[in-house]
């Protein structure tokens, strides 16, 4: 799987990358022919607590699946996205199954 990130407005440090480039190889087991992954985090400034957004894009044969979340941090949005990103892809893992 290949991943890709996008930092807007601001430049993620290779901390933040190695730990979410760590978590999106475990989520192989749930689904393995997982094409790509796409991570945007974004800083919103909006003078709030939770200004920190993560959405994860992966692309999977057939369709594409999407989660979005913010938080304090960068590392607690991406995991509340990636739990998203896990109960979806037992969904779509089901489907194929259920279609063979």
């Amino acid at each position: 799987m290949r991943v890709t990130f996008q930092a807007v407005r601001f430049s993620a440090d290779q901390k933040l990358k190695d730990y979410i480039n760590e978590k999106l190889q475990k989520i192989e087991r749930f689904y393995p022919k997982i094409i790509e992954a796409m991570v945007f985090l974004k800083l919103e400034n909006s003078g709030q607590i939770k200004d920190k957004i993560v959405e994860i894009r992966l692309n999977v044969p057939g369709s594409t699946v999407i989660a979005s979340s913010t938080d304090k941090t960068f590392e607690a949005a991406f995991d509340d996205a990636l739990e998203t990103i896990k109960r979806r892809l037992k969904k779509v893992n089901e489907k194929v199954q259920s279609a063979r």
